[in-house]
């Protein structure tokens, strides 16, 4: 099967020991495709993967083809993307007329920062590792930051403007659903459940040996410190990620009804379907 996510330490902390074979994978094998969030997206959308790790904002895209697995995602609280600007501005300001650059059309992210600012519609879409640098070249007036962004930006003399994360906390009371692994419907749902108990044990297996960091998560976070790596490991891998639970499972239905209602108030509302 072909199972995709992210360079990020996080998801490379999550995945290494399954498809290292760290653990026993129970005779599955993976083919791996690594790949920034807005690609691993449009690939869902293309139904191009089999297993593949989403931004929660294109779950809505993807639900004839794809089941929500339990484990191996970014939820939680105090975890969402950050809106950062080069003049020190405050949140009163008006950010409706001015340049955005968003990390990806179908990102989480986008979908937080539509919510916060809905009349706000001068948007560039960019990698999120680009954002910083177009917010200081002056290409953007603002930016929308994720990953290990969020750890950097004050060293390059940036400054946050809205905490997107708090806002969502703040005004839909659930957890924030960053990104989470889908798998085919189609593949069934005995092997989803077997993958979703792989994915479960590759993260107790990480958790297990934390804060050590392995060659393979270091091999794939660029010229990321350990310090940065180990906070992006942090924040983003938590229980959430060894299971979604009630809470998590309501937290992304709650995301699917605010993106119903800002998109399509006028269709059939859909749920997630999760492999239980």
């Amino acid at each position: 099967m072909t199972l995709a996510f992210s360079p990020c330490p996080n998801d490379t902390f999550i995945f290494d020991a399954l498809v290292n074979k760290r653990i026993d994978t129970e005779g599955l094998d993976f083919e791996v495709l690594l790949e920034d969030v807005q690609t691993l997206n449009e690939w869902a959308i293309q139904g191009k993967t089999d297993i593949t790790k989403i931004s929660y904002g294109v779950l809505p895209l993807v639900l004839d083809t794809y089941a929500v697995l339990n484990s191996g995602g970014a939820l939680g609280r105090g975890v969402g993307p950050l809106l950062i600007t080069k003049k020190r501005a405050a949140e009163t300001d008006t950010i409706d007329a001015k340049r955005i650059a968003i990390p990806g059309v179908n990102t989480t992210a986008h979908l937080l920062f539509s919510l916060a600012y809905p009349n706000a519609k001068n948007k560039t879409f960019l990698v999120f590792h680009e954002i910083e640098e177009a917010v200081l070249s002056g290409k953007v007036d603002a930016g929308v930051i994720i990953h290990e962004n969020r750890f950097t930006y004050q060293q390059k003399g940036l400054y946050k403007i809205k905490d997107l994360g708090e806002y969502w906390e703040e005004t839909i009371h659930v957890p924030i659903p960053l990104g989470g692994i889908v798998m085919k419907k189609n593949l069934g749902t005995a092997l989803q459940q077997q993958v979703d108990r792989l994915i479960r044990k590759s993260v107790e297996y990480a958790f297990a040996r934390y804060p050590e960091l392995t060659d393979y998560v270091r091999m794939h976070a660029q010229e990321m410190s350990e310090e940065v790596m180990r906070k992006h490991i942090d924040l983003y891998v938590n229980d959430f990620s060894l299971a979604l639970g009630e809470e998590g499972k309501k937290a992304v239905n709650t995301l699917l009804d605010v993106y119903h209602q800002m998109n399509q108030p006028e269709a059939k509302k859909e749920l997630a379907v999760f492999a239980d």
